[in-house]
């Protein structure tokens, strides 16, 4: 088990190594498009790429049909193992609507994955950013 303060040490480490071995400037919350952002995520379980759509419900709703209308695209071409969930509770209670891709059996307490779980999040979040790219113009009409 790691103490508070040893597990932020960790994460902390991760995300520096993680910038320095994949240096660039990523899209994640600057998309342009209201409540629509890109996230990544590394617990002591799993990694995770997402397409996030918060906000007001009429927004959100507005937004993810957008999305579900370009579902078979995003798959076929893009991210296979998406899922897709229109109905999403993050930790603090939120709702919100979610396309993820997951690696499991990672854990960024163990340094022996790190290598494997940045190659994942950078691959994946280059997928969605062109995905985005390719259907900015549809997502935002």
């Amino acid at each position: 088990m790691f103490s508070k303060e040893e597990s932020r040490k960790l994460r902390e480490e991760f995300w520096i190594s993680f910038g320095k071995s994949y240096p660039r400037k990523w899209i994640m919350y600057k998309t342009r498009i209201k409540g629509l952002s890109f996230k990544f995520h590394f617990d002591t379980k799993k990694a995770m790429v997402s397409i996030d759509v918060e906000g007001e419900l009429e927004q959100r709703i507005q937004l993810w049909e957008k999305l579900e209308s370009l579902k078979s695209i995003l798959i076929n071409e893009f991210l296979p193992n998406a899922i897709f969930e229109d109905y999403f509770i993050l930790d603090n209670q939120k709702e919100i609507s979610r396309i993820y891709s997951t690696l499991n059996g990672v854990s960024i307490h163990n340094k022996n994955t790190w290598q494997k779980t940045m190659v994942f999040l950078n691959g994946h979040m280059e997928k969605i950013e062109e995905f985005f790219l390719n259907y900015k113009e549809i997502l935002d009409s």
